[in-house]
């Protein structure tokens, strides 16, 4: 197959990060389990930008053990 056949798109993987941009989020990290929140300023392969009330954070996402909103309550949500 030569260069021009091969198909330039790459096909990604599902993303949940994008829903979180612009809400209010808690993110625990592995090393310590320590909760920050914040706001999702922007994001990208590697990073994601929390906007807190000392300032800006950059956390990288392998760092990340989870991920929860803020915004949404909790418990049972009988419309999935």
């Amino acid at each position: 197959m030569s260069d021009e056949e091969k198909p330039t798109t790459r096909q990604s993987l599902p993303q949940f990060i994008p829903k979180f941009k612009g809400k209010k989020v808690t993110i625990r990290l592995i090393s310590g389990g320590q909760p920050v929140v914040g706001t999702v300023d922007s994001f990208n392969s590697y990073e994601i930008l929390l906007v807190t009330a000392k300032g800006e954070i950059l956390v990288f996402k392998h760092a990340i053990a989870t991920i929860e909103s803020v915004d949404e309550q909790r418990g049972y949500k009988p419309n999935l």
